[in-house]
């Protein structure tokens, strides 16, 4: 960038407009060249970013803990010589990232199986079957509900109203049409990219899908939770489907319910949310209500 040259214009000097401006063009030479000294540091922070926040992390634990032991040794001073359960230093247990002005959420994991669970109220099945989903989902939702939970990695689970097994999404051992209520929520954008030790494929999520519609039975009902917003693969992470697109994988089931999980800010579910909202998010999550229609209309 060309800073501006000083002028060796004596007609400047004239007046007080003139001497302003030669004022201004003095202030602005100063103020690019920190703009471009600014630059170079933001320049060297951003290819740095990891070890600026392992500083600035490192930085803000060690003020936490100086605060720690103060109010420890306060503590441990208001209990007094013969405190009524021991004080110790010996059984500190330093909790350092706790306090915040309201209840941290992971908006994503605590939204969509409160989404789950209130269509479960709605649909009261007999029985249901999870594939994968957070296994806390299972574990609650089974106190009103029986159900079965299956993950490629077994969960060691022992609860009253709960099975849980092994079985591989791309190859479910259930027949055709055999399962009324069916969920699977934020899984399938991670078949076929092996961080779980599954093997890798590409279309791993196309076969999960195809699955899940193989096992609905006709007029069952299938809850899937995935993440949506700008379509990319973040290998190996996950999947971000165009949430559109990612509902037509499902083909013969129809669309009940779609609502939106914002990755940021204070809206709860959003039902129905216009398709422009969804595509402005970049790690938003969408969740599906499916239905098989019943055999005669399927066959109509």
């Amino acid at each position: 960038m060309d800073l501006p040259a000083q002028s060796n214009d004596a007609s400047l000097g004239k007046g007080p407009s003139d001497l302003r401006l030669l004022v201004d063009v003095f202030r602005r030479r100063r103020y690019l060249r920190r703009v471009l000294a600014d630059r170079h540091w933001l320049e060297w922070a951003l290819e740095h970013k990891d070890e600026v926040v392992s500083f600035l992390t490192s930085q803000q634990r060690k003020d936490a803990l100086r605060v720690f032991h103060h109010e420890f040794e306060q503590f441990a001073a208001m209990a007094g010589s013969a405190p009524r359960l021991s004080v110790n230093s010996a059984d500190i247990n330093p909790q350092l990232s706790d306090r915040a002005t309201v209840t941290p959420i992971d908006r994503h994991y605590t939204y969509h199986p409160a989404w789950a669970a209130r269509v479960l109220a709605k649909t009261r099945p007999v029985k249901h079957v999870d594939i994968s989903s957070i296994v806390n989902f299972c574990a609650v939702v089974s106190a009103f509900i029986p159900v079965e939970f299956y993950d490629f990695r077994p969960a060691p689970l022992v609860l009253n109203g709960l099975y849980t097994g092994a079985a591989d999404l791309t190859q479910l051992p259930f027949a055709d049409g055999g399962i009324v209520s069916l969920s699977c929520m934020h899984v399938i954008e991670h078949i076929g990219l092996g961080r779980y030790g599954d093997p890798l494929d590409p279309d791993g999520d196309l076969k999960a899908i195809k699955e899940l519609v193989r096992v609905l039975a006709p007029g069952g009902n299938l809850l899937v939770a995935t993440p949506v917003g700008r379509p990319r693969v973040a290998f190996n992470a996950h999947r971000i489907y165009d949430h559109e697109a990612f509902a037509s994988y499902f083909g013969p089931l129809e669309l009940v319910e779609f609502a939106l999980i914002e990755e940021r800010g204070e809206s709860g579910l959003i039902v129905a949310p216009p398709p422009a909202r969804v595509q402005a998010e970049s790690y938003g999550c969408g969740c599906f209500w499916f239905r098989k229609r019943p055999a005669e209309q399927a066959n109509a």
